[in-house]
């Protein structure tokens, strides 16, 4: 068994915070269709970046992609749900979380919360966890209820009681004050030193920030919205636009753009079939695209215990053994934990992740039907897109409306395809009559007129709707069954257990092999890098 996850340790995540993992040497200073220089002020200052490879946000590691068989490491379907049908698919290379998210993680989110917001009871009140997922009936649990999430002894213990719904929220929080260390780091926003005052009580400067700017939201950056005195930072990007405004002795400057290559990719939920797949492992299995052994467990062997010399007969998972039994004999506990254990606690798979079986079962981003192996696409397969488009407050300009928390206000996207300048403006004629004009917005559920459900009967007739989302992998209450990556299960998306939490990921952008050391590689042509700004 081979683990490859090494390049992308948490000890080098200094490269996916404050640089790029890898930079590639090619590239052209000029345009091969138009002979225009790149990056040049005289003759209109169009910015083209060094190509880069992004490294990954803080807390991530790489899983390079490639093809699987969803359902294909079942060897029985004890409930006979036949809701885990065989298919091969393939996931694209991405980013995901090395742990579960902690109580500390959670903690740190609720403690921003209140702090940027000290009078919104309502928005920290809606980020609490639920403690009252340890109260049972019959079982005496009362002290998990007031400690599990602030005590220090749990700090590093997976996050429960948190809904599908929270979830999300936090990937959204986590994105934004990802990108905005990143820009503060740099000098491009105003350090979080100066913003403070120095430590000596806040600055004229900080004080303009606090009392005219929402906090950092990327979206809003990235659009332009969010500038000004307090704000912008000494280090910001030439701006080679001959008409731009110059700013003081350095000349004119700009936000950070996308193309920059600098921000990172928004951390969002795993698609069931990445979680699967980064469970599975099986790249730690193959060689030259044979795969050597499958697997029934992230580890590999078909027993839940190590067979290693050193720790031969040690349990490899937080999991009920059995009735009654959720830790073994006191003088030799079998998983050493009761509930959850440390998110770092057992042997990272092949991926040098921690966790994908057993501990808690977790989150995904999926709608749930019986059948979604069938129905969904063989390339990244995914249940539950809801396109949306961002709410122009200003059609003339592209300004974004924003709603109280300084975020972009988003609507259903009202059509399938790229919208008419007409369209996107709301004027009506005889050749912008379409659904976005009849004020539909569109459906991307593609079952239509193929789905026989009576909606009405949602809930009534079946306990699967809309909301039902799809969570994986065995928690501390299941039995080693759940274990396996194929199984799966469903909760609605507003509901909480002390059984599931949750970890982020990431989209991969750029090339889909994560190291091309010791491979056979086409030569590429020599060309120059793009210039640096002047």
């Amino acid at each position: 068994m081979k683990r490859i996850s090494v390049i992308f340790t948490t000890g080098l995540l200094v490269l996916g915070i404050f640089g790029t993992a890898c930079k590639s040497n090619k590239g052209s200073g000029t345009s091969s269709k138009t002979g225009w220089a790149y990056n040049n002020k005289y003759n209109g200052g169009f910015q083209v970046a060094p190509k880069v490879k992004p490294g990954p946000g803080p807390g991530l590691i790489a899983i390079e992609g490639g093809t699987f068989v969803m359902g294909g490491s079942m060897s029985q379907d004890l409930a006979y749900e036949h809701d885990a049908l065989r298919r091969r698919v393939t996931v694209a290379s991405f980013y995901m979380d090395e742990t579960e998210v902690a109580n500390v993680d959670w903690l740190e989110y609720l403690y921003w919360i209140k702090r940027t917001f000290p009078d919104d009871a309502e928005y920290y009140y809606n980020a609490l966890p639920d403690s009252l997922v340890w109260r049972r009936p019959l079982s005496y649990n009362e002290p998990y209820v007031s400690n599990y999430m602030r005590h220090p002894a749990f700090q590093d213990y997976p996050v429960v009681g948190i809904s599908w719904e929270q979830a999300n929220a936090y990937t959204e929080w986590r994105t934004d004050r990802v990108n905005e260390q990143i820009l503060r780091d740099r000098g491009i926003l105003v350090d979080y030193k100066t913003l403070a005052g120095g430590g000596k009580g806040k600055s004229a400067g900080a004080a303009t920030a606090s009392a005219n700017s929402d906090p950092f939201n990327t979206d809003i950056y990235l659009n332009g919205q969010y500038r000004g005195e307090g704000i912008d930072g000494k280090k910001m990007p030439k701006d080679l636009n001959p008409s731009a405004a110059a700013e003081g002795k350095g000349g004119a400057r700009r936000p950070v753009r996308l193309e920059d290559g600098i921000l990172k990719q928004p951390y969002r939920l795993p698609t069931e079939a990445e979680w699967e797949y980064a469970a599975l492992s099986l790249a730690g299995n193959t060689e030259y695209e044979n795969i050597e052994d499958g697997k029934v467990y992230p580890w590999n062997g078909l027993g839940v215990r190590s067979a290693s010399k050193k720790t031969q007969g040690m349990i490899l998972a937080n999991f009920k053994r059995g009735n009654g039994d959720n830790m073994g004999t006191g003088g030799y506990l079998n998983d050493k934990y009761e509930i959850t254990g440390p998110v770092t606690a057992f042997l990272p798979n092949d991926f040098g992740l921690f966790n994908m079986a057993g501990n808690v079962s977790e989150w995904t981003g999926d709608v749930y039907r019986k059948l979604s192996f069938e129905d969904v696409e063989d390339f990244n397969p995914f249940r539950g897109n809801q396109y949306v488009d961002k709410r122009l407050e200003d059609k003339s300009k592209g300004i974004y409306a924003k709603d109280k928390y300084g975020r972009p206000i988003k609507d259903p996207a009202p059509s399938r395809k790229k919208q008419t300048f007409a369209e996107l403006n709301g004027i009506k004629d005889s050749t912008a009559l379409n659904s976005s004009i009849a004020g539909k917005p569109y459906d991307p559920d593609f079952r239509g007129h193929a789905d026989t459900v009576n909606q009405d009967l949602y809930g009534i007739t079946t306990l699967i709707n809309d909301r039902s989302r799809v969570y994986k992998g065995g928690s501390w209450n299941d039995r080693a069954y759940w274990l396996n990556p194929g199984t799966r299960r469903f909760m609605q998306q507003d509901e909480t257990s002390a059984e599931i939490g949750f970890r982020c990921a990431m989209s991969m952008v750029g090339s889909a092999e994560i190291s091309s050391k010791g491979k056979p590689q086409f030569a590429k042509p020599a060309s120059k890098a793009p210039k640096k700004a002047k």
